[in-house]
Parts: C-alpha cells; structure tokens; sequence
C-alpha cells in the first residue's frame, strides 16, 4: 500500500484500519526510556496525526531565552538547585493546550513527570474535551545497552554509526573521512546504565499511577523491531482504544 502524504515511510496510511478516529481530540502522552526510540515515534505520531508535540522544557526554556518573569523565576530556581514547581508546569501546559492548533489533540513531551503532574494533567485533559492515551515504550534494558554503548561518532563530519547495526566499512574508522570514531560520553556503559536507573527511578511511580487511573495505558514492545514496525504497533493498539 503507497502511504499518503505526511505518513511516515513505512507507516500505514490513513485509510488503513488502523487510521484513528478523530471525532474526539486526543491526548498523547509517551513514554520511553533513553535508547527506546521515543523521539522517533514522536515525529511518526506528530506525522500521521497532523497534531502539535507540547515539550514543557522548550517552553519553559522560551521563557529563559525572553527574560520575562517566568524566564527570571525559573533561571533563579535553576541556579539555587530547585525543581520547577509543579503549579508552574501545570500552568504553562494549561495555558499551551488551550491554543486553536490543540483542537484535535496533542502530544505531550516530558509531562507529566509526578503523580502529582498526572493527575492535574487528567483534570487539564478532561477540561479541554480530550481523552488521554498513555503510550509506554517497553524495552529490554539489556538489549538499549547494547544499542546505546555501540554507537560510534566521527568528530570531523559528525556521522553515525553502530557496531551491530550500521558498521563502518574498516571498524573504527569514518567512511566518509577516514577520521577515527569515537564513542560519546553519554554512550559510554557506565553512564547509560545510570541515565537507565534515573529514568527507572522517575518514571515507574507514573506508569503505576496511570495503571490505576487510567483505561487507555498502551504497552508495547519497543526492544528488537524497527521504528517502522514498532510505529505500525502503535497505530494497531491507538485503534484499539477507540471510544473507549
């Protein structure tokens, strides 16, 4: 089947029985552990659905790069350690969701990050018309490890590759430049598998809470097929819940 403009490669078209029934606005909320591909499916979603992504650090960083008093209040609270309180986020996340291009739903990105967050953010979601689907990326710690501790950079040209997945033509070397690779700071095994137990430690009290509250909780499995396939999946499961 050819996939209609503004369907991901890959993706099923609209007019597959997995396209979603938009009569009523949806609020996307993902969740994916680093390494999981979240970003990707993000863009596919924002792709396929024509709905903006809400990223609460991009707003919150508009406001810094502004000066304004929300810019100040956050720079301050930065600068002495504090986390952004929660009245704020919720705030800002009202105010954004309220805006003409949120009609037909939206994808939130790095929200909620409390218990408290979800469940203002159900009231928020209620208020404006909308049902929320909670989307989680499961994954295969083990498997993001792998994937994440073998990626490989040239520093000249900034290409980049994997050593299970996308090896260089000579190991270790660039094939556009002949530069030595290098592994990333961020990729190193050490600090992959504390960036694993933060996000572990943060997010598991969100997916319990949305277990409990919430009848539209999407698991899927994100450890070994493509983005592709994992997108098609989620398309499956959006359509499952429909009026539900």
């Amino acid at each position: 089947m050819k996939a209609e403009k503004g369907t991901p490669a890959g993706a099923l078209s609209p007019d597959s029985p997995a396209a979603l029934d938009t009569s009523r606005a949806r609020a996307i909320v993902l969740f994916g552990s680093p390494g999981s591909g979240k970003g990707t499916q993000s863009k596919y979603l924002v792709e396929w659905l024509g709905i903006p992504q809400i990223s609460t650090g991009d707003m919150l960083r508009d406001h810094m790069r502004r000066g304004d008093a929300i810019g100040l209040s956050v720079t301050d609270r930065m600068r002495a350690g504090s986390l952004v309180s929660d009245e704020l986020v919720n705030e800002l996340v009202r105010e954004r969701i309220s805006e003409p291009d949120c009609d037909n739903g939206f994808i939130l990105d790095g929200y909620p990050r409390t218990p408290a967050q979800a469940e203002e953010m159900l009231r928020l979601v209620a208020e404006r018309g909308a049902e929320e689907v909670v989307i989680h990326l499961v994954v295969d710690y083990n498997v993001i490890i792998s994937r994440m501790t073998g990626r490989r950079v040239c520093p000249k040209c900034g290409t980049l590759y994997n050593s299970v997945s996308r090896p260089p033509k000579i190991e270790g070397i660039c094939d556009l430049d002949g530069t030595a690779l290098v592994v990333r700071e961020d990729d190193r095994e050490d600090v992959v598998r504390r960036r694993l137990a933060e996000y572990e430690r943060q997010t598991q009290p969100l997916i319990d809470f949305f277990r409990r509250s919430s009848r539209r909780l999407i698991e899927v499995d994100a450890s070994h097929d493509k983005p592709e396939a994992v997108f098609r999946k989620i398309q499956a499961r959006l359509e499952s819940v429909n009026g539900g």
